[in-house]
């Protein structure tokens, strides 16, 4: 139980109106969860607005509402918090009701379209291998030392947000290493947050089904440099085009990390087969069991990371050489006549290109590449003929089929997908609506050397129809099929 000074702690209120006395038992953004005592945050969603169930909270028992309107009829039990902003200010109140727990260990963040489940999770693996107690915050899932806690989206709200972060805390953990994603900076569900540092890994085509345009997308990854404090780091890759704008106006300290250009924190490939990485990493060579040069990025970015949290840079490369490869990510597994088949979570055209292309780096001979891949429905529509004409230019054989085809239906999804492939290159590609017929056929069609990849769902162990959850692994497929 809490204040209501103790929870409006830097929060910019505009007017506190009624009982400015009351006890808080709880906070919550769902009316389905208010209880007695509990203070309810009306938030103007994408599809509901908090606001519509401010007398049912108060029904309920709620005693404190946080609004950007407040009612035209008031009880004067209840203490109405007008602000500016309900998502901003949640995410700030939640904080506090937690007792401010990301100030209490060293949060870093990583953002950007690719690479950030990578990236947290080799800093999570390293740092549990440095000693440290850690959480992680992924797209996969979120843990707490050896403890692991389910993950939905790809940043909590702020209140499980902090409640993890709180969990941490209470488990002694030292550091935590979390993705932030755009939607979770425009939505304002790292308010509130104090973050020791910021990672940008790189910025493509990608969610324009939520930000409308590849500049509010750029802003809102921006946003989260901005909003950095002075105490923190930025670092960021200066060999993407938009890698400096991130370090405009941020009042953070600014690092850079880079493959190809000088940098604070320069690396560069030395060899890349297809079973790992020969690297240069701040003058050091290190052997490591990622492929490609997407993971060569990612590499960097963690070493560059960990020095900038006080490390023993010599420590961290030797733990770094023997890191595992995260599951989903150029995920591979190899069958007795030596087809390999990869399963990839690229599903954006930039993700794409860049295993095909490092597929394509390690091929030796007359091997066949054939990439199975989809899109998902209720997405960014634009992305999907330029996912098929990626495809369809850097393999030798391309089925098309669904991913998680959500609420639309796959058949439209695929057709959409076909528009984008070239003349040249359409003899190549078929459509194949069933996924795991798709994946079957691919290793059907297959011979011994050839590479097949399965992009787009990665980790998941889901396919998402009409709105029910089927179980699907790609992983798994691939393995009935190959082994």
């Amino acid at each position: 139980m809490k204040t209501l000074p103790e929870l409006l702690r830097n929060v910019n209120t505009k007017k506190v109106l009624g009982a400015a006395d009351v006890s808080i038992t709880g906070i919550c953004f769902d009316s389905r969860e208010a209880i007695p005592g509990s203070m309810f945050f009306a938030v103007k969603g994408i599809r509901v607005d908090g606001h519509d169930y401010i007398e049912q909270v108060i029904e309920k028992g709620a005693l404190a509402i946080l609004c950007e309107n407040i009612p035209e009829n008031t009880n004067p039990k209840v203490a109405y918090i007008l602000v500016d902003d309900s998502s901003f200010a949640a995410g700030v109140i939640a904080s506090n009701w937690f007792g401010n727990p990301s100030e209490k260990l060293k949060l870093v963040g990583i953002t950007g379209t690719n690479g950030k489940t990578t990236t947290v999770t080799l800093l999570f693996n390293l740092f549990r291998e440095l000693g440290y107690h850690t959480g992680l915050l992924s797209t996969i899932l979120n843990r707490v030392d050896d403890e692991i806690i389910a993950s939905t989206h790809t940043t909590p709200d702020a209140i499980k947000l902090n409640q993890l972060l709180s969990l941490m805390v209470e488990r002694e953990c030292s550091y935590c290493f979390m993705e932030v994603s755009s939607h979770a900076v425009v939505q304002n569900r790292i308010a509130g947050l104090t973050f020791a540092g910021g990672i940008f890994s790189n910025i493509t085509h990608d969610h324009l089904d939520f930000h409308k345009t590849f500049d509010e997308y750029l802003k809102a990854k921006k946003r989260f440099f901005d909003t950095l404090p002075s105490t923190s780091f930025a670092l960021t890759n200066i060999d993407d085009r938009n890698g400096l704008v991130m370090l405009q106006n941020s009042k953070a300290g600014k690092h850079t990390y880079s493959l190809q250009k000088m940098a604070d924190f320069k690396g560069r490939i030395i060899e890349a087969p297809l079973d790992g990485l020969h690297l240069d990493l701040a003058g050091h060579e290190i052997w490591c069991r990622l492929v490609g040069k997407f993971n060569g990025y990612n590499l960097i970015a963690v070493y560059a990371a960990s020095v900038l949290l006080e490390q023993d840079p010599l420590e961290v490369l030797t733990i770094l050489s023997n890191l595992e490869s995260v599951e989903g990510r150029f995920d591979y597994i190899k069958s007795p006549q030596g087809i390999i088949g990869i399963v990839d979570y690229a599903h954006t055209p930039d993700a794409l290109q860049n295993v095909l292309e490092t597929i394509n780096q390690l091929r030796k001979g007359n091997e066949m590449l054939i990439t199975v891949v989809g899109c998902g429905g209720d997405r960014d529509k634009a992305k999907r003929p330029v996912m098929a004409r990626i495809a369809a230019r850097l393999s030798d054989r391309v089925i098309l089929t669904s991913d998680n085809p959500r609420s639309e239906d796959a058949e439209v999804i695929i057709a959409e997908m076909l528009s984008g492939v070239e003349k040249e290159y359409a003899r190549n590609v078929q459509n194949i609506t069933d996924r795991h017929d798709a994946i079957r056929i691919a290793c059907a069609m297959s011979r011994d050397n050839d590479v097949i990849l399965v992009a787009g769902k990665g980790h998941e162990k889901y396919q998402e129809i009409k709105g029910v959850k089927q179980a699907f692994d790609d992983k798994e497929i691939l393995k009935k099929y190959l082994l």
